[in-house]
């Protein structure tokens, strides 16, 4: 099978430099213990951070390190020579798919927020030590990188958790899982993060995997093996995203000029749009997320069993709405796929943290509704007061500004260290200052609300409340055999 490249919520970092090559090191004693319900238990000691070259904007401002820790998930760590005593802890976005830790990963995200090690923080994150699905193991691997860092550098004055994209509902799971050990994390940054959890924050995408199947029937074509389409992609098919991206462009004409694209196939992609409301920029990938993501999910992370369900959801905005509800395929949840799933991923709002989110209005991959539902889950855990929510008019998903980057790192900071809790006015107030050095902008929009995440994506029955997977679910999922995603 020809393993696709990443397909997961966020693009690589857009701001390249030199790959710094991992250094082999000397094997040191094995990290402790298991981290939270994550059990696999450490098969080859982690090696102790080695210096490596750092990304060019750091070259003269930081020490670089590499390693991997006794889980086989590579990592990248920067400490300034100028360091403020604080560290942040980044948690990717993704997920990345493949078998393996991708040691590429952590050093390239390191240049793209090498803004937080220019601001004085030390800076540490984790490529996971494997590819695919699994939001606990990905926590666990977080809060590994935490722990070796501080076993090499000494314990630092602050710890804040940092995760953009799907990293942002990793963090905010370390957060929950992690966050009450005395001295592990003292706050939260969350970036353009999808907060509505696995079970119910990729409603969006089950509907663009049937509604585009309605209108195409390429994928798979009437001559080939059929598969239900909650499975994303047959297992052992050889489809690669080049070959994904055909059957997108051959039904809709999506790449070409519109002056181009046939009658149906400008009628296809309209009707698709309307009724997913996804943007028409980001259809591909979403689609991709929907095929080799879904297939990863299904396939080798639930053992083939059905996570999501469409029955009783309406569709509407297309042509002809009656004959897409007569046709569109439905599917019910198995229950303990939904369970499994959730317990992995969804959140219970219970952080005993302070939490600052920031995010692009026109997030085309993770809407701004999700931010709504991270609001209502730690609201229905009594957590709120815990969260300042800000948004920026900005229209991407994978980048930020560096001035809001470091901007909203200040406040963070400012907020734990003096308890004086920010507003996303007094938040906006203060970006002046960092765009004076990094001159990429201030975009916040302090009045901004997000509506409520059923207004974007259409709810199945029974699915308005928040959380999803309360602190008692999660307590009693616990204590089955087997619960979850395994690592």
């Amino acid at each position: 099978m020809t393993t696709p490249p990443a397909t997961g919520h966020d693009t690589r970092p857009t701001r390249r430099g030199s790959r710094p090559a991992v250094v082999a090191a000397a094997l040191a004693a094995v990290l402790l213990g298991t981290l939270g319900n994550v059990s696999a238990a450490p098969e080859r000691a982690a090696e102790q951070p080695v210096a490596a070259d750092c990304p060019p904007a750091l070259a003269e401002k930081a020490t670089c390190y590499t390693g991997q820790d006794a889980n086989g998930a590579h990592y990248a760590m920067a400490v300034p020579h100028r360091w403020n005593g604080s560290l942040v802890v980044h948690a990717h976005g993704g997920p990345d798919l493949g078998d393996a830790s991708d040691p590429a990963r952590s050093t390239e995200d390191l240049e793209r927020w090498a803004v937080m090690v220019d601001q004085g923080y030390a800076w540490a994150a984790s490529s996971y030590r494997r590819g695919g699905y699994g939001a606990r193991m990905a926590a666990a691997d977080t809060e590994n990188v935490r722990r070796l860092f501080t076993e090499r550098f000494g314990r630092p004055e602050r710890t804040y958790l940092h995760g953009q994209s799907w990293g942002g509902n990793v963090a905010a799971k370390a957060a929950e899982t992690y966050g009450r050990r005395p001295g592990a994390y003292d706050g939260v940054l969350l970036t353009n993060g999808v907060l509505g959890g696995g079970s119910r924050g990729y409603d969006y995408r089950v509907d663009l995997r049937v509604v585009y199947q309605y209108y195409c029937h390429n994928h798979p074509r009437p001559t080939e093996p059929p598969y239900p389409l909650w499975q994303g992609l047959r297992p052992g098919s050889t489809m690669t995203t080049a070959g994904l991206r055909a059957r997108l462009e051959e039904c809709t004409g999506y790449a070409s000029d519109p002056a181009d694209r046939t009658a149906l196939q400008q009628r296809n992609l309209d009707d698709i749009l309307a009724v997913t409301g996804i943007p028409e920029r980001t259809l591909e990938s979403h689609l991709r997320f929907a095929t080799f993501t879904f297939r990863d999910i299904v396939t080798h992370r639930l053992g083939g069993r059905n996570p999501w369900s469409n029955r009783g959801v309406r569709y509407t905005g297309s042509h002809d709405d009656k004959a897409l509800n007569a046709g569109v395929e439905r599917f019910s949840a198995d229950p303990t796929a939904r369970r499994d799933l959730s317990w992995d991923s969804d959140l219970t709002g219970r952080v005993p943290l302070p939490v600052l989110t920031l995010h692009a209005i026109d997030d085309p991959t993770a809407f701004v509704e999700h931010e709504a539902a991270y609001r209502a889950t730690l609201r229905g855990a009594g957590r709120d007061r815990n969260l300042v929510q800000t948004f920026t008019r900005e229209h991407e998903h994978s980048a930020l500004s560096d001035s809001e980057y470091a901007n909203s790192l200040a406040a963070l900071d400012s907020w734990v260290r003096t308890g004086r809790k920010p507003s996303p006015r007094s938040v906006a107030a203060s970006c002046a200052a960092f765009d004076a050095r990094y001159g990429e902008g201030c975009f916040y929009d302090p009045g901004f609300h997000p509506a409520p995440y059923a207004a974007k994506v259409r709810p199945r029955p029974g699915g308005l409340a928040w959380p999803v997977m309360t602190a008692a679910q999660e307590r009693a999922w616990s204590r089955i055999e087997g619960v979850g995603i395994a690592p």
